[in-house]
């Protein structure tokens, strides 16, 4: 295969969403199909042509969780960017991006555990969710995007109280 130079690759855009429920713990799904093991992440996902961000983001919770009962609560202020691991640049993500530049949003999920469904779309992104506590988040996910998590869990950390 082609070494491909991440300089010349762009970031694709993309949203990220932390989903809090009544008690302030936060939502992880547990990613299929992984490689590294068992892989957590909070919901994200891309922005399609023109779509608004806000709107993206529930969609992409939608697509990804089931979940539509949600109050937006926040937004980060700046896009955060992370870049693919280098024998994963020129094969993850279409092979077309260096990682990522992602805008985070904060929801408060008021609905029901049963509101939750995995296989809601027909290409499920994850086989497994729990809630769990907001300084737990950076632990869990891949080395790569701990940075862009410690980023968020700053950004929304007032959020994750009880309601």
């Amino acid at each position: 295969m082609k070494k491909v130079d991440p300089e010349t690759l762009p970031y694709r855009k993309s949203v990220g969403i932390m989903v809090l429920n009544r008690e302030g713990r936060v939502f992880v799904g547990r990613r299929i199909n992984q490689d590294v093991g068992e892989a957590w992440q909070m919901p994200q996902g891309g922005i399609d042509e023109g779509e608004d961000l806000r709107d993206a983001a529930l969609r992409e919770l939608e697509e990804e969780t089931g979940i539509t009962k949600v109050r937006v609560l926040d937004e980060t202020s700046d896009w955060v960017t992370y870049d693919l691991p280098a024998d994963a640049i020129g094969v993850a993500l279409k092979g077309k991006y260096r990682g990522q530049k992602q805008k985070w949003f904060a929801v408060r999920f008021w609905g029901a555990e049963g509101d939750i469904n995995l296989n809601h779309h027909e290409h499920a992104e994850f086989d497994a969710y729990r809630w769990v506590g907001i300084d737990e988040l950076t632990g869990l996910i891949v080395p790569f995007k701990r940075h862009v998590y410690a980023k968020v869990v700053e950004a929304f950390r007032h959020l994750a109280g009880p309601e």
